[in-house]
């Protein structure tokens, strides 16, 4: 990681010369006639649209805020997350700048305290310099010290997105895209896997933190700065995320209590609370009850991750080692 700034990096370009670069990208007709010129981001509210951020020597064009893309979240704003244009490589980044929050995550009795860490993420972008799999980017301090990652942007869909298009109904789903996306699956634990070899963790495993990089047609996961604490298993809430994804493609979308009630189910009065995702009490994890088809070898996999479960996976290797053995026959 980077971590020189020069205190006067702000003075480096006169406004002049930066509405020339923004002209050069942009055209003259969109070029701001006033900006801010931000070399501390500390306050990140007080960097609007179009000021620039001088970052190493390298001047930004901020963008539009990023946006929560889950749980009907999706127009809730992420102002630390600014979409941004490198002026000299006339590239569109994604910053983020630093913002701390902790949260306490539950997981059944077991809780996890989450951190927001931008040196964290700086190490893995580091790490992950080249792998397929994964983002990419680099980090740098403003004047003020603050971890600034800047990342390579992706044209590309979630995960969640790509799923939730493939059938009109999930027989047709399971025999003929489920295990596409079971390879898929494979692959991104194998990449986690790599992360936990070098003593890493992602942090914040979901569904929509895996990206279709439709350039390069890898899939990516994105966004690793949580950290999380738990004495028993330094591993094991990436391993609840791993979970949560495979129950969300073996369903071919969330089974929910809600949706089966509302479409008068008779499967409702055959489910228990053992049967219920341990983090999302209200998904089904034991998806072989609603859908008796899905084979006992990747049912015993869910099983893992429901309310009933008397034994969790404690790394990855497990996990892979009886994704393995499943076998998916039309």
């Amino acid at each position: 990681m980077e971590t020189s700034a020069a205190k006067d990096s702000a003075s480096t370009y006169s406004p002049k010369q930066l509405q020339e670069m923004i002209a050069a990208f942009l055209g003259s007709d969109h070029v701001p006639k006033r900006f801010k010129i931000i070399s501390d981001t500390s306050d990140f509210f007080r960097v609007e649209y179009n000021d620039v951020v001088i970052l190493a020597g390298v001047p930004y064009l901020m963008r539009n805020y990023t946006r929560e893309g889950r749980f009907g979240l999706d127009d809730e704003p992420k102002y630390w997350v600014r979409k941004a244009i490198n002026l000299k490589k006339k590239e569109v980044k994604i910053m983020k700048f630093v913002f701390h929050e902790e949260i306490d995550a539950h997981v059944g009795e077991m809780i996890f305290k989450c951190v927001r860490s931008p040196g964290k993420e700086a190490a893995i972008l580091d790490m992950v310099t080249g792998h397929k799999n994964f983002m990419h980017g680099v980090a740098v301090r403003d004047t003020a010290g603050n971890i600034i990652r800047i990342l390579d942007f992706i044209r590309g869909k979630r995960l969640d997105e790509l799923v939730y298009k493939q059938a009109e109904n999930h027989e047709e789903f399971f025999y003929h895209h489920l295990p596409g996306y079971l390879s898929v699956y494979g692959e991104m634990v194998k990449a986690i896997q790599f992360l936990h070899e070098q003593g890493q963790k992602h942090g914040d495993i979901r569904r929509d933190h895996i990206l279709l990089d439709r350039e390069s047609g890898d899939y990516r996961w994105i966004d690793f700065d949580y950290d999380y604490y738990q004495e028993a298993n330094m591993f094991g809430y990436d391993l609840f995320g791993l979970g949560n994804i495979l129950i969300f493609l073996v369903g071919g979308g969330d089974i929910t209590i809600q949706h089966l009630r509302a479409h008068a189910s008779s499967f409702v009065d055959k489910l228990s609370l053992e049967d219920m995702n341990i983090i999302f009490n209200n998904r089904v994890a034991n998806i072989q009850k609603i859908h008796p088809y899905v084979p006992d070898a990747l049912n015993y996999i869910l099983l893992h991750f429901s309310n009933g479960a008397n034994l969790y996976y404690e790394n990855t290797a497990q996990l892979l080692e009886d994704l393995a053995e499943v076998q998916i026959h039309a």
